[in-house]
């Protein structure tokens, strides 16, 4: 975790963080929200989350679904296990315009959908609307 970002006096990060393998998206997504009051954390990986997550990360998510190692969903899977949902909004970046219902269980731990490609200006709206309501 990078030690420059400000604790609260929980020892919590609140911000945003955004978990894609994928270096484009990270860039692009990284490039819209660094101007904004808020640390931006990347995640690479799913275990790369769980980790600024045991670190005392709290705020909004942005994960993809599909990764190597530990995929979206079994990330969300671990974030549950572990009793860390708290003070989190999880946004699932997807290809599909369905979710998978065979993971309907993990469901009620995902806030939103956002169907790649996305519009900018509509994701940094509902990244400060998410923002908003966790304050």
């Amino acid at each position: 975790m990078d030690p420059s970002l400000e604790k609260g006096i929980d020892g919590s990060i609140s911000g945003l963080m955004i978990v894609d393998d994928d270096a484009d998206i990270l860039f692009t997504v990284h490039s819209l929200f660094k101007k904004k009051p808020f640390p931006v954390l990347l995640a690479h990986s799913g275990q790369e989350c769980l980790n600024y997550l045991s670190g005392g990360f709290k705020g909004v998510i942005l994960m993809d679904i599909m990764m190597p190692g530990l995929d979206g969903w079994e990330t969300i899977q671990e974030i549950v296990n572990r009793n860390m949902m708290h003070d989190l909004i999880i946004s699932m970046f997807t290809a599909k315009d369905v979710p998978d219902t065979t993971l309907d269980h993990l469901k009620e731990y995902v806030f939103d959908y956002i169907t790649k490609p996305f519009e900018p200006e509509n994701l940094i709206a509902l990244v400060d609307d998410y923002i908003s309501m966790l304050e």
